[in-house]
């Protein structure tokens, strides 16, 4: 079986320093798979994230998603596939249900089916956001509900692969594990592929689960 995404002899450095972030970095995810992947500050867990949906250029290596070369996929293209939701969330100046579907207006989504008022308002109690209404100023809200907010933005797409960085950063222990409970739930039912970057000791019950340390700019999995 192919995998679903392969990077290959990745390195990285900032661009006007000569300290590299990763240097010869391998790793080899199957489509349904769950990883953790754990480490100190600074160690690179979210450029590596960044690295996989293009938003930062490798200096050398590859990063091989579906077969393809991401250079290759168009960013917007790639990232209709592989949804990132960054650890400071971002809104837009729009009420919370245009927030949500700001995704369906990009050209590359619009063959996908926006889910309607109702499936929203669901998915805001899932979330524990029965408070939060759909007209509400999306930028007025709590840290913690724009990040549950970009959680579920990302999940409406419907992507292959959803990539996570401290996903739970700004959630108290009972919402953190309701969106990983949740986050498990999709990786087990429609085998989405998750890649969390996360500082908890959460530990995911299902059986696909790898947990993996970046340190020595190589990522270690964990046996």
């Amino acid at each position: 079986m192919m995998p679903l995404l392969e990077i290959r002899n990745l390195s990285f450095s900032w661009p006007g320093t000569s300290v590299k972030v990763f240097d010869h970095l391998d790793l080899t995810v199957h489509a349904g798979a769950f990883i953790l992947v754990r480490g100190g500050s600074g160690t690179g867990k979210s450029t590596l994230l960044r690295l996989i949906c293009r938003l930062n250029q490798p200096d050398n290596g590859l990063i091989i998603f579906k077969e393809r070369n991401i250079i290759d996929i168009p960013p917007a293209v790639l990232r209709s596939m592989v949804s990132y939701v960054a650890q400071i969330p971002q809104m837009v100046d729009a009420t919370v249900e245009e927030n949500l579907l700001l995704p369906f207006s990009f050209a590359t989504n619009r063959s996908k089916t926006a889910p309607g008022k109702q499936e929203l308002v669901r998915m805001l109690a899932e979330f524990y956001l029965e408070e939060v209404g759909l007209d509400q100023s999306a930028l007025k809200l709590s840290t913690g509900q724009k990040q549950r907010l970009a959680i579920m933005r990302a999940i409406l797409q419907q992507p292959d692969m959803m990539l996570l960085d401290e996903p739970t950063s700004a959630l108290d222990p009972e919402s953190a594990a309701m969106v990983f409970s949740i986050m498990e739930r999709l990786n087990t039912t429609r085998n989405m592929t998750i890649l969390s970057v996360t500082h908890s000791d959460y530990s995911p019950k299902t059986l696909e689960a790898i947990t993996c340390r970046l340190e020595n700019k190589t990522l270690r999995i964990n046996t």
